[in-house]
């Protein structure tokens, strides 16, 4: 599941890609809206978090946009103007929910959570293959009814490869989903991760053909 950041301050968009990498969240960074339109028309995402104030366009035009062209993406405005007009206005232009600056991480992460099973219409579907068990909403994977205690990228990978049981996924599939647009990805990175959460769910859970990559078998 990958989110779209808009928002020119450099500390507090870097500090929320890392958050949402953290939470086994894909993430895109932008800091003016021409890029995220692009963006946006190359890219599936899940959800955006949007800044009102940005260079060379407001993020409320740019909701305005996408609603106007039927995009029905959610999208959570953040802004450091806490009027009731303010507010109003940010919703009225296409807006999902509003949230002022400075704000909770926590807090955050619940609402972005909130409107992606509103989008769904439901919880997300507890994920399970032989006695592997991964619960997306409350980001948590459990073997044989114990908890694992696995990284951002092993729980998203994990994730990803249960989601598309009995196919196999790409490396191609797998950086994309687990690494930035920009980010170089070490040539190892992806076999280290694979590794590691076969060490933890057994050698043969994760199959692997060379040249065309991993697989989870589909259990009945």
């Amino acid at each position: 599941m990958r989110l779209l950041i808009v928002e020119d301050d450099k500390i507090l968009g870097s500090s929320l890609k890392r958050a949402f990498e953290k939470h086994a969240y894909g993430a895109d960074w932008f800091r003016e809206g021409r890029s995220a339109i692009e963006a946006l028309r190359d890219s599936d995402y899940a959800a955006i978090v949007l800044d009102v104030n940005l260079p060379g366009g407001s993020g409320l035009e740019i909701a305005s946009k996408l609603r106007q062209q039927g995009n029905d993406i959610p999208i959570l405005m953040l802004t450091a103007l806490d009027g009731i007009r303010d507010r109003v206005a940010g919703l009225d232009q296409g807006a999902d929910d509003y949230l002022t600056k400075p704000f909770d991480l926590d807090e955050l992460l619940a609402r972005i959570r909130a409107l992606l099973r509103r989008r769904q219409g439901r919880g997300e579907t507890v994920l399970r293959c032989g006695e592997v068990e991964l619960d997306p909403s409350a980001m948590v994977a459990r073997k044989s009814g114990q908890q694992l205690h696995l990284p951002a990228k092993e729980f998203h990978l994990l994730r990803l490869l249960m989601e598309r049981s009995g196919r196999y996924v790409t490396k191609a599939d797998i950086e994309y989903a687990l690494y930035d647009l920009s980010a170089s990805v070490e040539s190892n990175t992806i076999e280290v991760t694979i590794y590691s959460l076969r060490k933890k769910l057994g050698s043969d859970f994760i199959r692997s053909i060379r040249g065309v990559g991993y697989m989870v078998d589909r259990t009945p």
